[in-house]
């Protein structure tokens, strides 16, 4: 079983903020694999399938950002899940626009959402898929730039970065992680 987490913040005020690509990709993998998000649940909202014969669970935390640790805890308990079957994804500053980098492990570094998981269930050894947001703009704070919209000028490489991210997924199902990692933790065209 493979539980799929996108990181964002609910409601329709964050809805296309930068904070909110984890959502976003959820979003689209649930309509590439025909599953719904429907299941509304207090911490989550959840899809359930089979891709590739293996169980998923697509899951958008109900809890904001900073909680998204609350989310994971429920979801690993739920479905009796182990931090190592979990793939969280989610935007990153450190990354430029559009670049994806996946991780067997690591810190939540900057990343409020990963830190409250990694504190939550004491490991750091979670698979994370982070899609590039790049850095604020010179003399803007970082907390209005990450739950800001995007410019009109980059949705075209954010779209394109999403369906990256979903071709990512596939891949670590079809084939492994590390496969997806040789492929797809590179700056794109």
């Amino acid at each position: 079983m493979l539980i799929v987490v996108g990181l964002g913040n609910p409601g329709p005020r964050y809805r296309s903020s930068r904070h909110n690509l984890g959502f976003r990709c959820v979003d689209l993998l649930a309509a590439r694999w025909g599953i719904q998000l429907t299941d509304r649940r207090e911490k989550a909202v959840l899809a359930q399938g089979f891709q590739r014969g293996e169980k998923i669970v697509l899951a958008k935390p109900r809890t904001f950002m900073n909680n998204s640790g609350e989310a994971v805890e429920y979801l690993l308990t739920r479905f009796g899940g182990s931090p190592g079957g979990l793939l969280v994804i989610y935007d990153d500053m450190e990354l430029p626009l559009g670049h994806l980098r996946l991780r067997v492990s690591g810190s939540g570094g900057n990343h409020n959402g990963m830190r409250s998981i990694v504190g939550a269930v004491q490991t750091q050894e979670i698979p994370r898929l982070r899609i590039g947001i790049g850095p604020p703009p010179p003399g803007q704070e970082t907390i209005p730039y990450v739950l800001g919209a995007f410019e009109p000028g980059e949705e075209k490489p954010v779209a394109e970065s999403l369906v990256n991210a979903a071709d990512a997924v596939d891949c670590i199902l079809a084939e492994s992680i590390d496969v997806a990692m040789n492929r797809f933790n590179q700056r794109p065209q």
